[in-house]
């Protein structure tokens, strides 16, 4: 029953991430963004995949957890190349 929980918890935090990935993308600004604050949700997200390593249970909740890091991993850097466009547009 734990599992499931989090699985559910981790699918309603994932769903929040394609969003923000594509609003990324689109807008190509990284106006409402804090690279902190997505920095800190890879962390968590690492701790978590470490957590479920360590204590045995890689199971399928694991893979949310990878999962959900790869997206937010994509916006991570999206935040780079789009505060390297902000700085290239400034100098034009």
């Amino acid at each position: 029953m734990a599992g499931i929980l989090e699985c559910i918890m981790l699918i309603c935090f994932g769903i929040s991430w394609p969003i923000s990935v594509y609003k990324s993308w689109t807008s190509k600004s990284t106006k409402g963004k804090s690279v902190v604050f997505i920095a800190a949700i890879l962390v968590g997200y690492i701790a978590g995949i470490f957590g479920k390593i360590l204590s045995g249970q890689a199971n399928y909740v694991l893979a949310l957890y990878i999962l959900n890091f790869l997206v937010v991993s994509v916006d991570f850097a999206l935040y780079f190349v789009n505060k390297k466009r902000e700085r290239h547009n400034k100098k034009a």
